[in-house]
């Protein structure tokens, strides 16, 4: 065939998990304009600032014999990737909001076809209730993930107030707590001793458990998960929210914890008020999350020229592994002192990561993927999503406004489609806000309500940290 003369670059392992007969994922990112668009430069920025970014907005995978992918570039007909909806002109804010989130909905049941690169733009040039015009990239998740296609849309755009200067980022403090105990002398020894076979202990017990909920054992059905079969290809419904970053930071210094421990706290609380509010009882139903987190050591997005250097500390490419966390119940202890929900999160998140749970999960997919091929792992992996009932996923977005071609963005959001689950949610920071982007299956769950529920957990959250001595 003809790719097989050419010299191809082989698809990574997670790239053909993510991309096969069985799981399709794509992301989102959802730019917000101050102005009215004008898609007069669109091709021409597509050509000259997008496709050089990596070879893989210019491929296609391709597939030989034996199963193995590889990336076989192609001629792009950007004509084709770009797609921009035409509506009436001069209605209300309302109409372009629901038609906005109905196009949205559209999205993200639609998947992006194998015969070209596998991307697309989408100019929504209406006014919204957030913005004067809105630029969403639909992005399949086997060209890389959120830190990776992060990385190559931060190079197309430019600090607003000084495009000479870098965009920069929030600090990422080191979790202390998440290392070995340190000290010097006998004590120290000691401890490291000591530390030993709880950490043999925790890794045999998260190696296990994460097999059998990956495989057997399934969160059962509940307001936030309807168990249906091809969940993946229901419409979405998708809303959004923001919370100042300082406010959470205050929070996160009264209880000395993360800002992740913070607001996955907040989002799970609010998923279980969501969820008792919905049918009495059900937010003690055993529930399961999928927390994502990403492999590298982080310190900002490097550049795109960085990412893709051999041996880069930052690579491109899909370098994330999902954490299976318990939702707290919602028992009386919890309601009372809402915080629970923070320091169990952090409880349980700090230790499954410095357990050697994940690494001994990489090397058996590792091993499935050797003798059993790649889509059987694909197959593992989607039932590790099916089976729990909601997916938590965090971007670190600049700290100062950026622009895109002179449009100043205002708001920047995503989402996660094709998940077989009933619901998920993205946490993306910009310009001192978190902005979580919330995506259910429609007609199951009530993204208003949902929505609601977070509100108040949040709320119930901020009054019990203030109260923090």
């Amino acid at each position: 065939m003809e790719f097989e003369e050419e010299i191809l670059e082989p698809v990574s392992p997670t790239g053909h998990y993510l991309n096969s007969s069985v799981l399709s994922l794509s992301i989102l990112g959802v730019l917000e304009s101050e102005i009215p668009i004008d898609d007069s430069q669109t091709l021409s920025l597509l050509r000259d600032l997008f496709l050089p970014i990596n070879s893989r907005f210019s491929s296609i995978m391709v597939g030989e014999k034996n199963g193995v992918k590889k990336w076989k570039k192609v001629e792009v007909n950007l004509t084709e990737h770009v797609k921009v909806p035409v509506l009436p002109d001069g209605m209300s804010l309302e109409y372009y909001d629901d038609s906005l989130s109905n196009y949205l909905s559209k999205l993200s049941m639609d998947l992006l076809p194998q015969t070209r690169p596998l991307w697309e733009v989408h100019i929504f040039k209406y006014p919204t209730s957030d913005a004067a015009g809105t630029i969403i990239f639909k992005l399949h998740h086997a060209l890389g993930d959120g830190y990776s296609l992060m990385g190559a849309l931060l190079s197309c755009l430019k600090r607003m107030d000084n495009p000479s200067i870098p965009l920069t980022f929030p600090s990422r403090q080191s979790d202390s707590s998440s290392k070995l105990p340190q000290g010097n002398g006998v004590s120290s020894i000691l401890k490291r001793v000591t530390a030993i076979p709880s950490a043999v202990t925790n890794t045999i017990w998260d190696f296990g458990s994460s097999l059998l909920k990956s495989s057997i054992i399934k969160d059962v059905e509940s307001p936030i998960r309807s168990g249906r079969d091809g969940v993946e290809f229901q419409p979405m419904a998708m809303a959004t929210m923001e919370f100042s970053l300082d406010h959470i930071k205050n929070i996160k210094n009264k209880l000395k914890v993360s800002i992740n421990d913070v607001i996955g706290g907040v989002i799970l609380l609010g998923s279980r008020l969501y969820m008792e509010g919905e049918s009495k009882n059900s937010g003690n139903l055993d529930t399961n999350s999928l927390v994502l987190f990403n492999t590298r050591n982080l310190d900002g997005y490097k550049s795109v020229d960085e990412m893709v250097k051999p041996k880069s500390t930052m690579p491109w490419g899909n370098n994330f592994t999902f954490l299976q966390v318990p939702v707290p119940k919602l028992n009386s202890a919890h309601l009372s002192n809402p915080l629970k929900y923070v320091y169990e999160t952090q409880n349980t998140v700090k230790r499954r990561r410095n357990s050697g749970g994940v690494f001994l999960t990489s090397v058996m997919l590792d091993y499935l993927t050797k003798f059993r091929g790649p889509e059987v792992t694909s197959k593992y992996i989607r039932n590790t999503l099916i089976n729990t009932s909601i997916t938590i996923t965090n971007l670190i977005g600049p700290v100062e406004q950026m622009s895109l071609s002179d449009h100043p963005v205002k708001g920047l959001y995503s989402f996660v489609v094709n998940a077989p689950q009933s619901a998920e949610v993205t946490v993306m920071s910009y310009m001192g806000k978190l902005r979580l982007g919330i995506g259910v299956e429609k007609d199951f769950i009530n993204p208003h309500k949902f929505k609601s529920c977070i509100s108040k957990a949040f709320d119930m959250i901020s009054e019990a940290a203030a109260a923090v001595p």
